[in-house]
């Protein structure tokens, strides 16, 4: 613990200006007096610890004092920090905020920012993510009840593997005891989650998430085509910005999306029909008929409106 006390003190140090005592002390739950013989340790390992006097006194490196910044290589470290601070607010993670401080350690220099992620989640998401983590590191397995894309709610029980965000959303991958397969499962569709007193030991090959999330790998995708208003074009760029796009002189826009079993796609139903009337489907037909279908049920529900 001295040790590593002794390691963050130097981080702090390189990274403010000056640090008293006593709020040295408070951070590190020790004494001042343990404050004080830190102190005198790191300047007797090299180290240009300066000390200032007066009310807003305490101790700071000398002027100009960096670490080598080939510690890192070619990497941007300014990226990294931007990074690390979005995924330190999403876990509440102090290891991650330690490693921001050594980071910043070794900047040349000071740059205004160009480069922001937020990667800003729902309390009760969060509060899964960090859960989840506590479990990847335990080796603990976790218990939930979960509604999938068909709507079924099943109670499942995990070894949680890793975490992943993708496409606006975050995942969880692991051993589903349940189905005795790797799964991956959408944070947003968990509920009553917890950990269990249980552990378990990681299995020697862990297929990758593409594995065992896709089974249809000789599948081809199915071209989706739709013509977008001009009053829907921004929405709809922001669903599917990555497909290939024709405009038309009129102010529309003519979009074709690969989509993998469309007929069965209900994420791909969700986005269109949210279109309203902004958007059509022109292929496939059988499509249109899905959409409509859904529509026709959804205009029951305020006939008496």
């Amino acid at each position: 613990m001295k040790l590593e006390r002794l390691i963050s003190i130097i981080y702090k140090l390189l990274n403010h200006e000056v640090l008293s005592a006593s709020m040295l002390a408070e951070e590190f739950q020790v004494s001042q007096r343990t404050i004080y013989r830190d102190i005198d340790v790191i300047c007797a390992a090299g180290f240009p610890v300066v000390s200032y006097q007066g009310s807003n006194g305490g101790y700071g490196m000398m002027d100009g004092y960096k670490m080598d910044k080939s510690l890192l290589g070619s990497y941007d470290i300014n990226s990294l920090i931007t990074v690390l601070r979005s995924l330190s607010t999403v876990f509440d993670d102090k290891r991650a905020q330690g490693t921001i401080e050594r980071l910043q350690t070794i900047e040349a220099e000071k740059r205004d920012v160009s480069l922001s992620v937020d990667l800003e989640t729902y309390r009760t998401e969060s509060d899964a993510l960090r859960n989840i983590r506590m479990a990847i590191a335990r080796q603990t397995i976790v218990r939930f009840d979960y509604i999938n894309a068909r709507n079924e709610h099943t109670t499942r029980y995990l070894e949680p593997v890793r975490l992943y965000f993708k496409y606006r959303n975050w995942y969880v991958y692991g051993f589903c005891r349940t189905r005795l397969d790797y799964r991956g499962f959408r944070l947003s569709r968990l509920m009553n989650l917890s950990l269990t007193q249980e552990t378990f030991e990681p299995h020697q090959d862990i297929p990758e998430e593409g594995e065992a999330l896709n089974k249809a790998v000789n599948e081809q995708p199915v071209d989706v085509l739709i013509r977008v208003n001009k009053e829907a074009l921004a929405e709809a760029l922001d669903q599917f910005n990555q497909v290939d796009k024709d405009f038309h002189d009129d102010g529309s826009m003519t979009m074709r999306i690969p989509v993998f079993r469309p007929l069965e796609a209900k994420w791909l139903w969700t986005i269109l029909m949210g279109f309203g009337g902004g958007a059509e489907i022109l292929e496939p037909l059988e499509l249109r008929r899905v959409i409509k279908e859904r529509l026709q049920k959804a205009l029951q529900l305020y006939e008496d409106v």
